[in-house]
C-alpha cells in the first residue's frame, strides 16, 4: 500500500524521530511511504482558539495535498481527531457544498498510527523489540474522540523484551489540552503533578502515549522532578528492534 505522512506540526517541527520512526514501522511491513511537502497545519490551533473562519483555508490546502492518497496517516491522535470530527462543520460554515463532498470522501482514509496498523492493516506485532519497562497514557483525544481503544496496548504487548506496566488513573488527563495550559497554567500544572506521580509509581523507564504534545506537558514535568522517567512517542518503541535499538 501506498501510504501517504501526514506529519503535523509538532512533530515535524520539535519531534522529526517520530516520522522517522513511523517510516521505519510501516516500510518493514512492506508499505511504500510518501511524505507530500506541500502539507501544512491541519488548523486544530485555529479552529479551538475560535479562528474558525481562518481554519477554512487549511482544511482546503489539506484536502487538496491528501486528496488522491491511498491511506493518510499520522503519529497524532489529536490533529487527526481535529480532521475527522471537525473538518466537516468547517466544510458546512464554508457553505462549500464541493469541498464538504472532498472532505467527506477523504476522512475514510486518514487514520492515528494504532488504529491504522491493528484496526485497518490487521498488525499487532510489528517485530520491534525494546528492552525496557514502559507505562501507557492514553491521551484524551485518542481515548475519547478518536476512540482507539485498547490498539496502542495490544501493540506494545507484542513488543518483544518490553515490561509493560498498567498506569493508574490512566485515563485522567495529563492538563495539557493545547492552549488549555497557556490559559490555566495553574491547573494544568496541578493534573500533571498528578498524571507523574502515577508514571513515577510504577517504576517504569518510559512513559508513552500517541501524541507528542501531550508526552512534551509529561516529559517536561519529569525532567524538572529528575523523575528518571523519559517520555517516547509510540512510533519510536514500535521502530525499536535488537539490532537497531532507537
Amino acid at each position: 500500500m501506498n501510504i501517504s505522512l501526514f506529519i503535523t506540526c509538532f512533530n515535524d517541527t520539535l519531534y522529526p524521530n517520530t516520522g522517522k520512526a513511523m517510516v521505519k514501522v510501516l516500510e518493514r511491513l512492506g508499505h511504500s511511504v510518501i511524505f507530500p511537502f506541500e502539507q501544512t497545519c491541519c488548523g486544530q490551533m485555529h479552529y479551538n482558539t475560535g479562528y474558525q473562519e481562518e481554519t477554512i483555508p487549511l482544511v482546503r490546502k489539506f484536502v487538496d495535498v491528501f486528496k488522491d492518497a491511498e491511506a493518510v496517516v499520522a503519529p497524532s491522535a489529536s490533529c487527526v481527531g481535529m480532521v475527522k470530527e471537525f473538518y466537516p462543520q468547517v466544510a458546512q460554515r464554508a457553505q462549500d457544498p464541493q469541498l464538504a463532498k472532498a472532505v467527506d470522501d477523504l476522512l475514510p482514509r486518514v487514520f492515528e498510527l494504532s488504529q491504522f496498523l491493528v484496526d485497518e492493516l490487521g498488525v499487532e506485532d510489528v517485530g520491534a523489540y525494546y528492552p525496557h519497562r514502559v507505562t501507557y497514557h492514553p491521551t484524551c483525544h485518542s481515548l475519547r474522540m478518536l476512540e482507539v481503544g485498547d490498539a496502542p496496548l495490544r501493540l506494545l504487548r507484542n513488543v518483544e523484551g518490553i515490561d509493560l506496566v498498567e498506569l493508574p488513573d490512566a485515563e485522567e488527563c495529563c492538563g495539557f489540552g493545547g492552549t488549555f495550559a497557556v490559559k490555566n497554567a495553574d491547573t494544568s500544572v496541578a493534573m500533571m503533578g498528578d498524571k507523574i506521580k502515577n508514571i513515577k509509581s510504577t517504576d517504569a523507564e518510559v512513559c508513552t502515549a500517541a501524541d507528542n504534545s501531550c508526552l512534551m506537558h509529561i516529559g517536561g514535568g519529569l525532567h524538572r522532578q529528575r523523575g528518571g522517567v523519559e517520555a517516547v512517542h509510540l512510533a519510536e518503541i514500535l521502530a525499536s528492534t535488537e539490532e537497531q535499538p532507537l
